[in-house]
């Protein structure tokens, strides 16, 4: 049984995502995945403790019987508005000028960490962003080099403690044990970037339900974080209102003629819909719904350059921008996103995916994809074991290191 079996599960406003894979050198086959609805969270945050741990159930067990594995612990996905980051420096003196070594690293990105955390926050990740040695700053990879001082900048997210805990109180009444939390647009960003974007300054935007979130990548590392509170649901709360309809006619609404662009609408492309209070259905102008999706579009955009102009990078994306999420298969959406952003845009959806996948390669399965493809910088992962009753327990290795190295924080934090 292979040693790369990874569980992910994508905790979102919409949906619940339980995917088993194994992780391999160039792809990931998948061995089991369960969908639910997602109820109990909205903008990533619990909102009724129950009701989420029944979705997570009802997720983990449609995983367990198309795997034939019992899951009990997970890498889980986390966003939220309420995430903060901020980047920190650190240090070590190498006595003697001798070559960097691991435990060099670790001291650097430690003192980096050493900043004041706010008792009511957690810390989530600490990306290692770049080193320098004895000043020159171009140093990609230390180890192994001589000096006599190794710096290192850190980006750090945290998170609301309280917002943390529940999520994890709903696994656990779930009998899920989270094995580490892993930010939206990270997951997103391993899912669906290529190296050449990494390295050339690329941010990675994930439209969801409840939250739109992003993370600029310069150099190869992440540079900036962040989760706005809005997402695709706004769509279709305007939609419940323009057209008087329930959300889940307005959410099909938006699906089956919804588009980004007006332009791109006849004048006369008309469907009909059931309202409140009708007694037949109404008929609405494709063009018109187009509207107020544009509008809204426009907006989520509009936010998310704004934050990337509050993060000073907008310079540096000579990339540009790579648009994901469940939103992302909404029609048009590519060149309202460059128009707003004045950049260009590629729409991206997870691939390297074989097995049980068909269903995942879509724009709306990133960051479910994503936590997965995090197992491929392990360097070394628990067994499988089997328990008393036969059935194999999937366990989840300890991070030690690789391209993310510093990624995830020590247990203690």
């Amino acid at each position: 049984m292979s040693a790369h079996l990874v569980v992910g599960i994508d905790v979102g406003t919409t949906k619940v995502c339980t995917i088993v894979g194994e992780v391999r050198a160039d792809d990931i086959f998948v061995v089991g995945v369960g969908i639910e609805p997602s109820h109990g969270m909205k903008k990533g945050v619990v909102t009724d403790l129950s009701a989420l741990a029944a979705s997570i159930s009802a997720s983990v067990h449609q995983a367990e019987r198309a795997s034939g594995f019992e899951i009990n612990r997970a890498f889980v996905s986390l966003a939220g508005g309420q995430i903060a980051p901020r980047n920190s420096r650190g240090a070590v003196g190498l006595v003697g000028n001798r070559g960097v070594r691991e435990e060099d690293v670790d001291k650097a990105i430690e003192n980096a960490r050493m900043i004041a955390i706010p008792h009511n926050r957690e810390v989530l990740h600490v990306i290692p962003r770049s080193y320098a040695l004895d000043g020159v700053h171009t140093v990609r990879s230390p180890i192994g080099m001589h000096g006599f001082r190794l710096e290192v900048e850190v980006h750090i997210i945290t998170a609301p403690a309280t917002v943390v805990a529940n999520l994890e109180q709903a696994l656990r009444a779930s009998l899920i044990e989270p094995d580490r939390f892993i930010l939206n647009p990270l997951a997103s960003g391993d899912a669906v970037l290529t190296d050449e974007e990494r390295e050339m300054g690329v941010v990675v935007i994930d439209i969801g339900g409840g939250t739109t979130d992003l993370a600029v990548f310069i150099e190869g590392s992440v540079w900036h974080s962040a989760v706005i509170p809005i997402g695709g649901d706004l769509i279709t709360s305007d939609l419940t209102h323009w057209m008087r309809v329930p959300f889940d006619v307005a959410e099909t609404v938006k699906l089956q003629y919804g588009h980004a662009r007006q332009k791109s609408i006849g004048p006369l492309e008309t469907f009909a819909v059931q309202t409140f209070g009708a007694d037949g259905p109404d008929e609405f102008s494709r063009a018109d719904i187009a509207m107020v999706i544009e509008a809204r579009t426009a907006e989520i955009f509009e936010k998310v350059l704004e934050e990337i102009k509050h993060s000073g990078y907008d310079g540096l994306l000579r990339a540009g921008a790579v648009v994901t999420g469940g939103c992302a298969q909404l029609p048009g959406i590519r060149d309202l996103a460059s128009d707003v952003l004045g950049m260009p845009v590629r729409l991206a959806k997870p691939e390297r995916l074989t097995g049980m996948a068909d269903v995942l390669r879509s724009p709306a399965f990133s960051t479910s994809v994503g936590l997965l493809r995090l197992g491929l910088q392990m360097e070394s992962a628990a067994p499988l074991n089997v328990n008393g009753n036969g059935t194999p327990n999937i366990k989840l290795g300890k991070w030690l290191g690789g391209l993310f190295r510093g990624l995830l924080p020590d247990e203690e934090t």
